[in-house]
Formats: C-alpha cells, sequence, structure tokens
C-alpha cells in the first residue's frame, strides 16, 4: 500500500485531477470537499500527509490545521491555495503547515514537495533520539526536553531545532536552513529562518538554554559549538 494521502479542495475539477494524479504515482487518495469532513478524516492520524486549500466551505483550511494541531496531530499538511500573498503564506507557515503552493501550480512541483514532507516524516519516526548534553530531541515523538523539562515548540520550531542538532556544532546558513526546513525555498523567504530563529530562542530562554542556538555573523546559526 502507497501514502495514504487526503486530498482537501471544493472544486471538483481539482481533486479529480489530484485524486488522478496522485494514484497514478502509487498513492492511496481520499478526498474532501469541505473544512469539517476534512477535519473529521484528519482527526483520525490515519494520513501520511494532508493537501488542504484554504478557502474551503465550513471551516477554513488555517482553522483545520489549527484544529488538528491543537489536537496533536501532527500529519504534514501542503497548503494549496488561490491566495498568493506574502502574509497569507507565512500565516499558513507560521500556523505549522509543511508548505504552501499557490494555484495554479505545476503537479511536478507539488509532487516533489509531497514526496520530501513524507521523506522528513518517515526519518523522524525511524531515527533514534538526539542527546547534546542535557537537550535530548525524541525524533520519534516529536518531543524536546532540556534539563528533564519539557520544551513546548511548535511543529515548525521543533523542524528547526531538530535540523541544527543533526549537524551540532557546524554552521547551517539561512538557505539551508530554509530548504531542510520548508522544503522548497520559493515557499517562504529567508526572513522567515530569522523569525523562527527568534521564537525557538525565547522557548529554549525559558528552560535556561537561551545561548544554545548561536549566530555566527555573516553566515548562519548554529546549535552548540565553540564560543
Amino acid at each position: 500500500m502507497g501514502p495514504q494521502i487526503l486530498v482537501v479542495d471544493d472544486e471538483p475539477g481539482v481533486r479529480k485531477a489530484l485524486d488522478r494524479g496522485l494514484r497514478a504515482e502509487g498513492m492511496d487518495v481520499t478526498v474532501a470537499a469541505d473544512g469539517p469532513t476534512a477535519l473529521r478524516l484528519a482527526r483520525t492520524g490515519s494520513f501520511d500527509a494532508i493537501l488542504l486549500d484554504i478557502m474551503i466551505p465550513g471551516l477554513s483550511g488555517y482553522r483545520v490545521l489549527q484544529e488538528l494541531r491543537s489536537a496533536g496531530v501532527a500529519t504534514p499538511v501542503l497548503f494549496v491555495s488561490a491566495k498568493d500573498g506574502e502574509v497569507d503564506q507565512a500565516d499558513g507557515l507560521d500556523l505549522g503547515a509543511d508548505g504552501y503552493l499557490v494555484k495554479p501550480f505545476s503537479f511536478v512541483v507539488l509532487l516533489a514537495q509531497l514526496r520530501a514532507v513524507l521523506r522528513r516524516a518517515a526519518a523522524g519516526t525511524t531515527r533514534g533520539p538526539i542527546r547534546l548534553g542535557p537537550l535530548t530531541i525524541d525524533r520519534g515523538a516529536r518531543t524536546v526536553r532540556y534539563d528533564d523539562v519539557d520544551v513546548p515548540l511548535s511543529p515548525r520550531e521543533y523542524a528547526l531545532l531538530a535540523a541544527l542538532a543533526t549537524r551540532a556544532g557546524a554552521v547551517w546558513t539561512k538557505q539551508e536552513l530554509l530548504h531542510e526546513v520548508w522544503g522548497d525555498e520559493q515557499a517562504a523567504t529567508r526572513n522567515v529562518v530569522e523569525v523562527y530563529i527568534g521564537y525557538l530562542r525565547r522557548k529554549l530562554a525559558a528552560v535556561g538554554a537561551g545561548d544554545l542556538v548561536r549566530t555566527v555573523r555573516g553566515h548562519g546559526y548554529q546549535l552548540g559549538g565553540p564560543q
């Protein structure tokens, strides 16, 4: 059985095209046309990824994602929307989406993003925890602890910290982090990396680890490493 994909869009033609295209790539597709149906299906946690339109009846895609993340459902979500403003894209990513595609889009690009999301999700559940001194990142449970204190992170903050931790002490450029964490450099600007580094530092500072993520001026960011 291939990856289980939930496609949510209120346009019948889009649903049909994505259903046909993804099935041709060996994926098992379920479709939904409105927010409440999408939320009911997605809450089961049985899907490997969700393609979610924003402007759908009943509940917006934003609200569906908010409800899923509040319920602890970490299924990767790719927003697919005609809303092409930078604020729209930033809002979607800030809510915990794993990517944002603007309609009309290339199916080849969508497929590439979807496969990248599926690879990252699979890697996160099969690799062991990362332990760096008092910091522990459980990649199966997607949780973080510092000195045995839970660090509550959003999905995007978690992905950013996990990326930095895989090469502790090494310097990541903004472009590298954008590609690793957001999947597609065109899905967000490099400024979003700075914003999320700030979010992450504040969460870490709250448990006494404010200096863990360091800026290497003119180059990028590193986790730990020499002062």
